[in-house]
């Protein structure tokens, strides 16, 4: 079953189709030129946009830019530090829901998930196909598909417990997966379980500290973590994050305003924080 209705991966599609888009024509495009090119009428469109966003098409433009993250770094730079002396954010805290995690110990990690049972199924998201996995104490994995592929995604995650017992099992996981996109009223809490060693859940629950519509830097997250040096190793922790979107990964971006890499594909990540822009806006 999905998280929302299939039109809401269809919006991600003609998202994905806009990035497209305006990398090739930039601002200079129309609403009207936009919407013929999706097959559309201006109209429709619009509402797609809309109810997919809350914003305009017009108005979306500007957060799709490639120099967009530079803006975030010049306008809504955070460090960890300042998230949680504001209130901004804190500890476990995150689209106004309360995350527990819970990590493997050192020895369980190095046994590859062996003895774990993960449950896992697709569903639809703001940001296409999502794969998400977890155990009987909450989410583990979370991985998306529209650029990857389904199969590259399911082998991806799968890859990272060899030795863990596999189930699909999409109503066990579904009121978690609804409660982590926003899809249901009354639904406050995502458990998580994080699985990985102890460098890497340092570097995910400092992630958990940057607020929506906010970012970061991996400079940053190393000094917040007490390892200036380590910038190296916390891009490939970050990289390595098993539950994207829940541990906001697409919030770290390079010093220089680059996006950085993305394990999902880049166009989830520029749609991720384009998304979450035009919301804190709105």
């Amino acid at each position: 079953m999905n998280v929302q209705s299939s039109e809401t991966g269809y919006h991600y599609g003609v998202m994905r189709r806009a990035i497209e888009l305006i990398d090739q024509g930039g601002d200079a495009l129309t609403l009207e030129e936009m919407a013929r090119e999706m097959g559309m009428s201006p109209a429709h469109f619009q509402r797609l946009f809309s109810a997919w966003v809350g914003v305009s098409p017009k108005r979306y433009q500007q957060y799709l830019r490639l120099g967009h993250a530079k803006s975030l770094l010049a306008e809504r730079f955070t460090t960890l530090e300042t998230a949680l002396a504001t209130g901004m954010s804190g500890s476990g805290r995150l689209h106004d829901l309360f995350l527990r995690w819970e990590a493997m110990s050192p020895g369980e990690y190095a046994r590859g998930g062996e003895g774990l049972t993960i449950y896992w199924g697709w569903f639809e998201s703001p940001f296409g196909p999502a794969l998400v996995m977890g155990t009987e104490k909450g989410i583990c994995g979370m991985g998306f598909a529209a650029d990857a592929g389904e199969a590259a995604a399911m082998e991806d995650l799968c890859g990272r417990w060899p030795k863990a017992r596999y189930i699909e099992d999409v109503m066990r996981l579904r009121p978690w997966v609804l409660s982590a996109f926003g899809g249901e009223e009354g639904l406050s809490d995502t458990p998580l379980f994080l699985i990985g060693a102890p460098f890497q859940i340092k570097v995910w629950e400092a992630l958990l500290n940057i607020p929506s519509g906010h970012v970061t830097t991996y400079s940053e997250i190393a000094e917040a973590i007490g390892n200036p040096r380590a910038v190296r190793a916390v891009g490939t922790a970050v990289g390595r994050n098993p539950v994207s979107w829940l541990i906001p990964c697409h919030r770290a971006l390079r010093k220089s305003g680059g996006l950085g890499g993305y394990h999902w594909g880049l166009p989830v990540k520029r749609a991720m924080l384009a998304w979450e822009s035009a919301r804190h806006d709105a």
